[in-house]
């Protein structure tokens, strides 16, 4: 994994979590235009998906965007929103922690 695959998926995690918080805003006012922007940057955010495939593979992209954005919005729903976890559901999250380290780790040489 490169400089670039980084750059990319900070930024497309970046657009996810703007787009989780607009939904979840819509759904708080029925302000139609939170849902349109929604809408948008989930679509630029696919868009740029498209590129971290390319880059690091499918299987790794869409792995990692998904605990990313698993362990990111949780702290927006804490922190803005006021909602909780059960037990079991934090033990997920921290299961998806250890899967995303996993994941990420560089892979020693092979001797």
């Amino acid at each position: 994994m490169n400089a670039a695959f980084l750059l990319w998926l900070c930024g497309a995690m970046a657009t996810f979590l703007a787009a989780a918080t607009a939904s979840r805003a819509y759904i708080a006012s029925s302000n139609i235009l939170l849902l349109l922007l929604s809408l948008v940057l989930y679509c630029v955010g696919n868009l740029m998906m498209v590129k971290l495939m390319r880059e690091g593979g499918l299987g790794l992209a869409i792995s990692v965007s998904a605990i990313a954005q698993l362990l990111l919005i949780n702290v927006i729903a804490f922190a803005v929103f006021g909602e909780k976890l059960t037990p079991q559901q934090l033990a997920g999250v921290g299961l998806g922690v250890a899967a995303m380290v996993l994941m990420l780790v560089p892979m020693g040489a092979k001797g």
